[in-house]
């Protein structure tokens, strides 16, 4: 869910340009606007995500080698997946002998340095996936530099820049890349 201006920074448009669009969409039927606790922002209908995985199958299959290569850069993304869902845990959770599940509180910087270097390592397998992808389909571009960006807000001590929602974080980032390989691809999660 995101409002006109997140958009618009997000695809590279001015504001109105967004908002236009966004209301375009709205009247094909593609997005819709709610509000839950103040907070409001477009998302995609059922119809919105058909049109966008119809557009998505014809622009993989216009891309001579596209589907190979996608699929290759996903081989490669599944298991750095897995290291940064353990990274995003161990952000919000850290474990004491009287409770597994105790939230991390982040005043062990020893624990929370552990998290950043695990995503260190994690953005530069990314740069990696983010090349491959970059040389088949150029809207790949930016995942790499907006974890970065995001891991650099981390490890200055701004610790929303992790798993934050509110905010274009190390884990709103690597989310949205992975929808877009699955939809890319016309996967379904756990496919």
């Amino acid at each position: 869910m995101a409002d006109d201006e997140t958009t618009a920074r997000r695809f590279g448009v001015g504001r109105e340009q967004a908002a236009e669009l966004l209301l375009d969409f709205q009247a094909f039927g593609w997005v819709g606007w709610s509000e839950f606790a103040g907070t409001g922002g477009w998302s995609m209908t059922s119809a919105g995500r058909s049109e966008n995985e119809r557009q998505l199958a014809a622009e993989l299959e216009g891309t001579a080698g596209g589907r190979e290569a996608v699929s290759e850069a996903c081989e490669v993304f599944l298991p750095l997946n897995g290291r940064l869902q353990q990274a995003c845990t161990d952000w919000q959770l850290r474990p004491t002998t009287a409770d597994a599940l105790a939230f991390n509180d982040h005043s062990d910087p020893a624990w929370d340095q552990q998290v950043i270097d695990e995503l260190s390592e994690l953005d530069r397998g990314l740069k990696s996936v983010v090349d491959r992808l970059v040389g088949v389909l150029d809207r790949f571009q930016s995942y790499d530099t907006r974890f970065s960006s995001a891991l650099g807000r981390a490890t200055a001590g701004e610790v929303a820049w992790v798993d934050g929602t509110g905010v274009d974080s190390c884990h709103v980032v690597w989310f949205e890349l992975h929808e877009d390989l699955l939809a890319t691809l016309g996967l379904q999660r756990g496919e």
